[in-house]
């Protein structure tokens, strides 16, 4: 479950990353945004893999 928290407070910095870009027209801010989106992928890779892998125990331990 903390990876889920973890996941939230990486949209939470994007928030104000995505208004200091789009609406103040900062390029910093945008650099930032690249990196946290970069950040979520990877964070949502491995909660995608460890759901495969919990079901994958579940699926054998049921047999």
């Amino acid at each position: 479950m903390e990876k889920f928290t973890h996941l939230n407070e990486i949209l939470e910095t994007m928030k104000t990353d995505i208004e200091k870009f789009y609406d103040k027209g900062q390029n910093a801010a945008g650099t930032r945004l690249r990196k946290s989106l970069n950040d979520l992928r990877k964070k949502a890779a491995e909660i995608r893999k460890e759901i495969q892998d919990e079901r994958a125990k579940r699926k054998t331990e049921g047999k």
